[in-house]
């Protein structure tokens, strides 16, 4: 066996990179942490999509690539004399995200210094990498210990290892995405812990689809999909040198030399299953095979994952349905904010104090300036949001609104300020359209 795997690894190096993010949620998980949690990563993930680099201070990054600007790396951009070649590409490469001009959206540019390839920006999103394989610790596991006959390698729990179940998330979403790509007739050829991105917690994401297909094209060959095939079988080979990665936590555990380590450590500390998925996928075979081979090994582990994804999104569904209500009362404001004080309109200077504009004065008045007894600011958060649901389905309850100097009461109904709106608004639209 440790034969066998030795001649995969040394006559097949993987030609392939991925970044992948992941999100488990267990139906043990706090309901309140879990929200927290999603809440506090959509204001992080918010704050990197809007973040912006001082141009004076970083003269190398350009302020404009086509019709993408406002330019952020999102790698580390070294000094001119120090830029070296990558080992995925053999290219210098660097990474940024930029805004489209044609739609307003963020994406991530993969520039090869001749070249710019642009993807979908996931903001805060990390390496495999990153998340896995950056502590020398774990490598020197592989390099330094010995283990002999007498001296097998220490349980999971002691070595530092993922959960098994982690393990077969990332191989549902790595062998999901392969089934995609093969299913086109395409291959993906960038299947390594530095190209696979991860969001959340376990969303995994694969990054520089494509790059390979342009950097080796060759313009002399007629069929350009005869190799397809081959890359297809080289991608289930980089899949298994990537679950084996994740079983050892560590990099060095898929190098030659460490390879019987590696497979002793998995048939230890995880099921036959991983092992046999392991051993499937780097090991030759005498007939083509499919990503849908490894389905039986995977089993009714499916099914939880599916449970999980499921229960996500049945937790954001309802966070959404409180914030479409919080949206509903925006464009509210929004739109009152566009009547209320306006200096003039049409030529009129006082449009915005008379008719039913006056009206909606007072109602804002009624909403944000009232004070108690003692002439103290009044404020009560649930009475701005009551009286907007009120007015956004003009109910029949009447409301006193009070002039500035006390002198004037008026009694309206909140459907006689929902016309008053509605019809003062569309004044406005209207105007700005050109329609009047």
């Amino acid at each position: 066996m440790a034969d066998e795997l030795r001649q995969v690894f040394s006559t097949r190096p993987s030609p392939f990179s991925l970044n992948i993010s992941h999100v488990i949620i267990s139906r043990s998980d706090v309901r309140c942490d879990a929200l927290l949690f999603v809440f506090q990563e959509l204001i992080n993930r918010h704050l990197i999509t809007m973040a912006q680099i001082d141009h004076s201070e970083n003269p190398d990054v350009p302020s404009e690539v086509d019709s993408y600007h406002s330019l952020f790396p999102l790698e580390a951009v070294p000094p001119p004399n120090r830029m070296q070649k990558t080992s995925n590409f053999n290219y210098i490469t660097s990474c940024y995200k930029a805004v489209n001009s044609k739609d307003d959206l963020p994406y991530c540019l993969r520039r090869i210094h001749a070249l710019v390839f642009s993807y979908d920006f996931h903001a805060g999103a990390e390496t495999m990498f990153s998340r896995h394989f950056n502590d020398p610790a774990a490598d020197s596991y592989f390099t330094k210990r010995k283990w002999g006959q007498h001296e097998p390698p220490p349980p999971r729990q002691h070595a530092g290892l993922l959960p098994e179940s982690l393990i077969w998330a990332y191989i549902v979403q790595l062998s999901s995405a392969l089934r995609t790509i093969h299913t086109a007739g395409l291959a993906c050829r960038v299947m390594d812990p530095s190209k696979i991105l991860i969001t959340g917690k376990t969303r995994l994401r694969l990054n520089c689809v494509g790059v390979f297909d342009v950097l080796t094209f060759d313009n002399s060959q007629t069929n350009h999909l005869a190799l397809m095939p081959q890359y297809q079988q080289a991608d289930l080979v980089s899949l298994g040198k990537v679950v084996l990665a994740l079983a050892c936590n560590s990099l060095a555990g898929i190098q030659r030399e460490n390879l019987q380590k590696a497979m002793e450590l998995v048939s230890i500390n995880y099921s036959s299953d991983l092992k046999n998925l392991i051993l499937y996928l780097l090991t030759e075979q005498s007939r083509l095979r499919s990503v849908n081979d490894i389905m039986p090994m995977i089993g009714a582990r499916f099914y939880t994952q599916l449970d999980a994804s499921q229960m996500r999104n049945d937790v954001i569904e309802e966070d959404l349905a409180k914030e479409v209500q919080n949206g509903r009362l925006f464009r509210l404001l929004a739109k009152l904010g566009t009547i209320n004080e306006r200096p003039e309109f049409q030529k009129d200077p006082t449009w915005s104090e008379t008719g039913d504009r006056y009206l909606l004065k007072l109602f804002r008045d009624h909403l944000f300036h009232q004070v108690t007894e003692a002439g103290t600011p009044w404020i009560d958060l649930s009475h701005i949001v009551s009286c907007l649901n009120k007015l956004d389905a003009g109910v029949p309850e009447k409301i006193s609104l009070v002039s500035r100097d006390e002198k004037s009461v008026l009694v309206v109904t909140y459907s006689d300020l929902k016309r008053c709106f509605d019809s003062t608004f569309q004044e406005l639209h209207g105007a700005a359209s050109g329609s009047l």
